[in-house]
This record gives C-alpha cells, structure tokens and sequence, in this order.
C-alpha cells in the first residue's frame, strides 16, 4: 500500500512506499523539501455478535409509543369569542320603526260605534282596502307601496280647501294587515296629523 500525498508549494501529488513515511524527499516538480506522511491507519473492524443456534431472537418492536394529550388549549378562541362579540356590540345599527301614537279612550265618554256614513269625509283623503288586498287612494287605485306614496302625495296637493290633515283607511276586515299597516305607515310620513281606521265589509266600501 502507497502513501498519497501531494506538494504544499506547488500542489504536484506522489506517492511512496509505506517504509519512507517520515522522511524528508524533494519536490521533483519545485524543489521544495517535503516530508512523507505516516500511512493511514485502518479502522477495527465493529465486531457482530453471532446469535447461538438454540438462542431464539428477540422480537423487535415496531409499535409507536404516544405521549398524553393535555386537549386543546381553549383560551385564545375564548378570547377571539369575546373580541367578536365587543366588534358586533359596537358596531350594531338598530333601525326606528315607524309608530303612530294612539290616545287612550276616554272612560268619561260612552263608547259608541261609527259607521263609514257618520264619518267626516268632506276635508279628508280617503284611503281604500278591499277584500283582496287591493288599495285606493280617493278612488284611484294604489297598485304598489310606491303607487300608493305617490297618490296620496298628489291627492294632498289637489286638495282644494287646503291641505288635509286628517286620513281615514277604510278596509275591508278580511284583508291583510300588512296592507293596513303600510296604509297608516304612508299617512304617518307625509305629516298627516288626524289618521283614523275604519273596519268595514265589502259591501260598505
């Protein structure tokens, strides 16, 4: 086995016979004075040990030990839950419904049943709601919610003797009273001052 090594001047490699490492050679290629190095040593061999024939092997075990779970930590999405319900609180907007304000009766007074004949209707807007829902506003019909806004706009405007102040929804008891309610709603926000509800059936209308 020959020894491998190279030049540190000028990089040329040789080789030697193990019987010359430490001594001193020249460089062929600059001359320069080298010292040839000790032979490497081999590494001992890791001895196996050898299983005896009546020794049974030993199993190996390929199962995964699990460690203990402590469960999930549940204080940062308390934490997340609390911060999302302060954002909602905040930031909520809560609409004012419409209302009309209705005085209470009168126990002084006896309680007397009007019919659509004993109202006044003369300096009044007349607001219709038949049997199958549908709406007139001074004997013009009120398809929609918008319809009926803008008829009861123009009816104020074409009103003779002055701007009435005072609405009467007759309806027909068998009709919506989602239809009622948008009735009184649309005289509430033109500014109508007097707004008075009349029940009546099909045939009175």
């Amino acid at each position: 086995m020959k020894i491998q090594f190279s030049c540190n001047t000028c990089g040329k490699a040789f080789a030697a016979k193990e019987s010359l490492a430490g001594r001193r050679v020249k460089c062929s290629g600059c001359g320069a004075e080298l010292i040839v190095p000790a032979a490497p040593t081999k590494p001992a061999p890791i001895p196996v040990p050898v299983p005896d024939d009546d020794e049974e092997p030993e199993p190996l075990d390929l199962s995964i030990k699990r460690t203990e779970d402590d469960g999930l930590d549940m204080t940062p999405m308390v934490d997340v839950t609390f911060l999302l319900l302060i954002f909602f609180m905040v930031t909520a907007a809560f609409s004012l419904q419409m209302s009309l304000e209705v005085p209470p009766p009168d126990p002084d007074e006896a309680a007397e049943q009007q019919t659509p004949e004993d109202l006044d209707t003369e300096d009044s807007i007349i607001i219709q709601i038949s049997k199958d829902n549908t709406v007139w506003v001074n004997d013009r019909e009120a398809p929609s919610e918008q319809d009926l806004m803008i008829k009861l706009r123009e009816a104020l405007d074409d009103s003779d003797g002055g701007r009435p102040s005072t609405l009467i929804v007759m309806a027909d008891r068998e009709c919506r009273h989602e239809v009622v309610v948008r009735a009184l709603d649309a005289g509430n926000a033109e500014g109508m001052e007097d707004i008075r509800l009349a029940y009546v059936d099909e045939d009175e209308l």
